[in-house]
């Protein structure tokens, strides 16, 4: 809501105070309605004519839900469906009642048939999407290796995106359930099994890293984190996030607070998970990066030529199979590959050290779907 300047010469100094007062919040409704109906009027504007289905897998989660919200506000959406195991009827009727563009349904998994036949509820949620979001899978929690987490999401997700191979083939895949290191080349081994794998759309969400490396330059530097734009590159987990500093103009950091700043972006889901005390992971963060990246990718397809932003992908940057640097987003997902430009020595040295572990879970992810 924006605040309401008043004029002292509208309203007097010998004006009776609650007279006054009234006045100044008849004033502040009128303009406030006005912002609102004016957002409202965007909302249902032209602008969504080439609006597109999205597909949020894992809708009922505690990424899933506040992603779902973000993607019912978004003008790029005309139509969205939530599928999760269970809850995303409510899901759907809560976010029907916001006055978007887009309508929403709720899946969930139909019930077994004799003979088994497909999950229809699932197959209802894929049909015609143009963009998969998939935040599904569990949440890491305190102790929680990597291995433990890869167990349980690595099937979960290995399902969801053979449907999306039956279903939405030509749809592009966004994928959030860690670990992503593993799970990208899961998706992509699933769809080559299917002959349907396109790799301009099979992309890990890295947009988290990116979020909070701007924050935490913004912060460093005393400006806005939308004025900060930092290249991360590698993987999405620990010490394979890699953020590039140097790249960053009028940002030159003592070696100590470079360090501290490269550490906390690598393990900044470390510190949720600790704040949270094992009642869950960074959601609303991913929740809002994964919107972002998701839009961007809409707003791609509706021809601005103009998107460029990190993501997960079949890469041959370095001879890891699947690498995050910034790519070039058109119609079709991925347009180009870009490079990252020229790195420091310690840099460089963390590229080093991230290589052979993202490799090794790039092959765990590979070797799990074969």
């Amino acid at each position: 809501i924006n605040r309401v300047r008043i004029d002292p010469k509208e309203y007097p100094a010998d004006e009776n105070a609650k007279t006054t007062q009234n006045k100044m919040f008849a004033k502040g409704v009128v303009h406030t309605t006005k912002t609102l109906l004016a957002n409202k009027s965007r909302l249902y504007s032209s602008s969504t004519a080439m609006g597109k289905k999205v597909a949020v897998l894992g809708a009922g989660g505690g990424i899933g839900q506040p992603l779902s919200l973000l993607m019912k506000l978004s003008p790029q959406v005309t139509e969205l469906s939530c599928y999760d195991i269970q809850g995303t009827p409510g899901v759907a009727a809560d976010l029907s009642h916001i006055p978007s563009n887009s309508s929403v349904t709720g899946h969930l998994p139909s019930a077994g048939t004799w003979p088994p036949t497909n999950d229809s509820g699932l197959e209802a949620a894929l049909t015609g999407a143009s963009v998969v979001v998939i935040p599904a899978g569990v949440p890491r929690k305190p102790g929680m290796t990597r291995d433990d987490l890869f167990s349980i999401n690595a099937g979960i997700v290995k399902t969801l995106v053979e449907a999306c191979g039956d279903y939405c083939p030509e749809a592009v895949l966004a994928i959030i359930s860690n670990p992503v290191n593993s799970t990208v080349p899961i998706a992509a081994e699933v769809l080559k099994k299917k002959g349907v794998y396109n790799p301009k759309k099979v992309l890990g969400v890295t947009t988290l890293d990116v979020c909070r490396a701007n924050t935490f330059v913004g912060n460093a530097m005393g400006k806005s984190p939308d004025d900060v734009d930092v290249t991360v590159i590698g993987g999405h987990a620990g010490i394979t996030i890699l953020p590039l500093f140097s790249q960053v103009e009028g940002f030159s950091p003592s070696d100590e607070e470079r360090e501290a700043l490269t550490v906390r972006t690598q393990f900044g889901g470390d510190e949720v998970v600790k704040a949270k005390a094992g009642a869950g992971s960074a959601t609303l963060s991913m929740a809002y990066a994964g919107y972002l990246f998701a839009e961007n990718v809409l707003k791609a397809m509706d021809g601005d030529d103009s998107i460029v932003q990190c993501a997960y992908v079949e890469s041959s940057l370095t001879d890891a199979p699947f690498f995050a640097s910034p790519c070039k987003f058109g119609k079709d997902g991925v347009e180009e590959v870009l490079g990252f430009g020229e790195i420091t020595p310690y840099e460089q040295g963390w590229m080093d050290k991230m290589l052979p572990d993202l490799k090794k879970q790039i092959e765990k992810g590979v070797d799990f779907a074969k």
